[in-house]
């Protein structure tokens, strides 16, 4: 018995050994990548017509081909998880791991083998593969560790672990234990909260004065058509700019038809956030700002309109019908269009779609939540709302979305025009893309004849009007426990998208809410608001793991949220100089 005690002890050492030198060798390997360091690399390989390298393309065989192409592009990025060894037979260990490798802004994610044999060199890598999995394929599970877990319930924050599998939230929190065999980041020092939600933001909009010429007209040097092309063929540089702000889901509640189809195109992308989408407005002005052959908003002008917009959106796969409720006490008064509005409310219930109404005046929005909105967007910004609105939206159920800072970003560009100075952009981590970047900063060189300063005094005026009653209202909504949502309406004139959400949680914050209860609001009650409530926003498990690991406490203050040291979107974590590089140059897709 003790001899053969010994020989199993003496082969598990073998064995032990063995999967630690092939470990060895495949940090080299690793290693020998990021450093771009070609005789390191090649030095690790089988020099022999036996060495194998398998992929999409099938089998090769032989070092000779191997050495004329090794060095000639190294990856910009390269992520090695969830390395599995195993010992073949002595001396020869195989191995499989999963990468994510980024050439410029192409990523790939895949799963590697490699082949350890031990020759009289040494060990060397006898086979090498890789290929790609389809987009949507789970990343591999992680841990993060000895974090301040802030879990988007409104809990107390506690110190503890977050372990990810299949790309959603497998526990969370101190009692949260991390399982062996999975990959670690240690957080200590740094604060874990779920990913940023924006429940008002356009995709059909740029940020900039080209996708609202009819605020500053700039149709000379950007005709219309042409930057709505250029917004239908590549929504993904907004994606990615969300993704690097730590915005990990989004609400687009109004714009062209192709605005439906965001969810398929971003589907299993995690450099996208989450998305659902209204498409086309009902609009109770007819406004011009359309296509010849494309219409962003409908014209709700009676009750069969009303109807009709909802049923056409609903077989076109929309996740909410968006009123756009315009008022004229002369010529289209409440109590003219209020039926309309009800038409359309009763129809998205009978379809059981949510109605979501642009209301900014008190007598408009209570009629909007007659009508059963759900969503409130914007601020009531000409009265102090009263306990009939607070009954209103209670018996509703409503989700408010104040939407403090958009007035703010018409006056900074008309400023900036009549300036005239480049206006200053609130974007910390660099993740406004490049192109938009560029338009921004020309706003000083716009030429118009519009009178600037009379532009400006009157967009003042109506900034400081609206932030005086819509803070103050925003306050008394809150006390009265009516739930609050974050959203930006990005898209608009410098609200930009991504970045915009830092502002309008400070906005928020100033106004009375706590940091904490900002929080909330702009991650649970936005996935809420979304009809997402079930799938993010929190860190419970079954969540989808989109959270954000931060230098700074936000429940101190929410500017803190600027400070982002990596972004997770559905399990594949990110460092911000990564994202950052990811969406300032963001690679074109096709429509």
């Amino acid at each position: 018995m003790l001899t053969v005690t010994v020989l199993i002890l003496v082969a598990t050492a073998l064995r032990a050994d063995d999967l630690a030198d092939a470990h060895k060798l495949f940090d080299r390997n690793i290693d020998a990548i990021h450093r771009r360091d070609r005789d390191a690399y090649l030095a690790l390989y089988l020099h022999s017509p036996k060495l194998v390298r398998t992929g999409a393309d099938g089998l090769s065989l032989g070092f000779d081909e191997f050495e004329k192409g090794a060095g000639t592009r190294w990856p910009d990025a390269l992520h090695a998880d969830d390395i599995r060894l195993t010992q073949v037979q002595r001396g020869m260990v195989y191995g499989t791991y999963r990468y994510r490798v980024r050439y410029g802004t192409e990523e790939h994610s895949g799963v590697s083998e490699r082949l350890f044999v031990k020759t009289a060199e040494g060990w060397k890598i006898a086979l090498t593969g890789a290929i790609d999995v389809p987009r949507g394929t789970p990343p591999p599970p992680r841990a993060i560790a000895h974090a301040t877990v802030i879990n988007g319930l409104g809990a107390a924050p506690a110190i503890g672990n977050v372990v990810i599998r299949d790309g959603k939230i497998d526990c969370a929190g101190p009692d949260c234990t991390i399982p062996e065999g999975i990959d670690v980041v240690d957080a200590t020092g740094k604060f874990v909260t779920p990913g940023l939600i924006d429940a008002h933001v356009h995709f059909s909009q740029t940020g900039w004065a080209d996708g609202r010429p009819d605020a500053l007209d700039v149709r000379s040097n950007h005709p219309y058509e042409q930057t709505m092309s250029e917004n239908k063929a590549n929504p993904q540089r907004y994606a990615r700019s969300y993704i690097c702000s730590g915005v990990t889901s989004v609400f687009d509640v109004g714009g062209y038809p192709w605005t439906l189809e965001l969810a398929e195109r971003f589907n299993g992308d995690t450099l996208a956030p989450s998305i659902a989408t209204a498409g086309p407005l009902l609009s109770t002005l007819d406004h011009w700002l359309n296509l010849p052959a494309e219409r962003q908003f409908i014209h709700l002008k009676d009750e069969e309109s009303g109807r009709g917009g909802v049923r056409y959106l609903k077989l076109h796969g929309a996740n909410a019908i968006k009123v756009w409720y315009i008022v004229d006490p002369t010529n289209l008064p409440v109590e003219k269009s209020e039926p309309w509005v009800v038409a359309a409310g009763d129809e998205a219930k009978k379809n059981n779609i949510p109605l979501i109404v642009h209301a900014t005046g008190i007598a408009e929005a209570k009629a909007a939540l007659r009508a059963g909105a759900k969503v409130l967007v914007h601020s009531v910004d000409d009265a102090n709302v009263d306990d009939e609105f607070i009954a209103l939206a209670k018996q509703n159920h409503t989700i408010l979305i104040p939407t403090l800072t958009v007035l703010g970003g018409y006056l900074r560009m008309f400023q900036s025009v009549a300036d005239p100075k480049p206006p200053v952009v609130d974007d910390p981590n660099h993740c406004v893309d490049d192109s938009t970047m560029a338009k921004v900063n020309e706003t000083p060189s716009v030429v118009t004849k519009i009178d600037m300063a009379a532009r400006v005094a009157r967009a003042r005026g109506r900034a400081e009007k609206s932030d005086n009653f819509s803070r103050a209202n925003l306050k008394k909504l809150v006390d009265a426990g009516i739930p609050i949502a974050t959203g930006t309406d990005a898209g608009n004139p410098l609200t930009l998208h991504g970045p915009a959400i830092y502002a309008e949680m400070d906005a928020m914050q100033a106004a009375g809410m706590t940091p904490m209860q900002v929080i909330v609001s702009s991650t649970k009650i936005a996935a809420e608001a979304m009809g997402l409530g079930a799938i993010t926003g929190t860190l419970a498990k079954g969540a989808s793991a989109d959270l954000l690991i931060l230098d700074a406490d936000p429940t101190v203050t929410v500017a803190n949220f600027r400070k982002i040291r990596y972004v997770m979107r559905g399990g594949a974590l990110r460092s911000i100089s990564e994202l950052s590089a990811l969406a300032r140059n963001p690679q074109q897709t096709k429509p």
